[in-house]
This record gives C-alpha cells, sequence and structure tokens, in this order.
C-alpha cells in the first residue's frame, strides 16, 4: 500500500527554524516562506502536491515547494479551481505526489493574514 502514496519528490532537508516551529498555514510561516521566495530562482522551484485541505467551507492546497535551498510547505488558497477540477472533485487523492510545474499564486498580505491564492499551473506530471 505504501508504494501507492509515495512520490518521486527529491529529498530535501528544511534549515530554517521557522519553518520547523510554526505550522504551514500561520501567518509566521507563510511571511518567512513571501521572503524566501523573494531570494529565491523561482524557475529552479518544483512543486508536488502533498494534500486537499477543507475548513469552515474554504478550500486549500499543500504542496511541497523546493529548489535553490528553499524546501518548505506551501498553503494555497483555492478562490478559482481552473485546471484543477479534477483534484477538487476527488480531494486530491490520486494526485499526492504529482509534481504540478511552474506553479502561479498571487501573495496576499496585510497586519492579520497572508495568503497564497492560486492563479494556474502550466503542466501536471504525475
Amino acid at each position: 500500500m505504501i508504494w501507492f502514496i509515495s512520490c518521486d519528490r527529491p529529498k530535501c532537508s528544511n534549515k530554517n527554524s521557522i519553518f520547523e516551529t510554526n505550522a504551514p498555514d500561520s501567518k509566521k510561516y507563510k511571511d518567512e516562506l513571501t521572503k524566501q521566495l523573494s531570494k529565491v530562482d523561482a524557475t529552479k522551484l518544483t512543486y508536488w502536491l502533498q494534500k486537499y485541505h477543507q475548513k469552515e467551507g474554504k478550500e486549500s492546497l499543500y504542496f511541497h515547494v523546493q529548489g535553490d535551498g528553499l524546501c518548505a510547505i506551501l498553503h494555497v488558497s483555492m478562490i478559482h479551481w481552473d485546471k484543477m477540477e479534477g483534484v477538487r472533485l476527488k480531494k486530491g487523492v490520486g494526485r499526492r505526489g504529482a509534481e504540478f510545474t511552474n506553479l502561479k499564486f498571487d501573495i496576499v498580505r496585510d497586519s492579520l493574514s497572508t495568503q497564497f491564492i492560486y492563479n494556474t499551473y502550466d503542466r501536471l506530471i504525475d
């Protein structure tokens, strides 16, 4: 059964204490991830679906994001599901561990929250 849920995602190690001590959906984690994303070459990043999540009627996806020295979890709010309808329908089952190339998202920040909001992606590699 393990081989069904495993993925080909390369291993990475996190050396950032904020990522180690905070939840990926916390403002502190997201603010640090925003800072780190601004420092890396976006063309070297890979995104691997970790899970679908729904809470209080709001849907989101969690991705492993890694490359160029970054190893973190990206919590993406799903306002629309363009090109992701199948992921939504099956709540991520069957796509966990899949790579999404050139994942695009907006970063919306204020004093109370930081959100990564899904836009699109180029290709799904399963």
